[in-house]
């Protein structure tokens, strides 16, 4: 079931977020006992978790105090959409890192061009959390 709608509530629409409390986490079922089927809206999440991981980057890169708001959206996304399902959650993981690590190799320091690229990451983000909500929500 997708919850997208919460995630952007939390992830895309405001610029800065708290910090998840550690010791949160739920123990899940064993991922022997549910079978992995991939969603309909796989590679959309995909783009998402590439996006969150960018817009990570990049607000950290050019904020004065760092914020684990992107990374903990991240991982709420995981849990909501990959609880028991290695592969898929390796898939959103590897996205994230990607789009966090393909920022990281051009930008060291906060610029015009960097802070102009993370309103429009945050920005497609937002419209591909709506987009995928409005076609596959409940």
């Amino acid at each position: 079931m997708i919850r997208l709608a919460l995630l952007l509530g939390l992830a895309l629409a405001a610029p800065a977020f708290a910090q998840q409390a550690k010791g949160d986490a739920k123990e899940t079922p064993s991922a022997a006992a549910v079978e992995e089927k991939p969603a309909p809206y796989d590679e959309r999440l995909e783009r998402l978790s590439e996006i969150l991981g960018a817009v990570h980057y990049l607000r950290n890169l050019c904020m004065d105090k760092p914020e684990d708001g992107w990374r903990a959206s991240m991982q709420r996304l995981i849990e909501l959409e990959a609880a028991n399902e290695p592969k898929r959650q390796e898939k959103l993981t590897a996205a994230f890192n990607r789009g966090y690590r393909s920022f990281a190799a051009i930008y060291t320091a906060c610029t015009d061009s960097a802070v102009v690229a993370e309103e429009r990451y945050r920005n497609e983000g937002a419209t591909l959390a709506t987009e995928i909500t409005a076609r596959f929500g409940n």
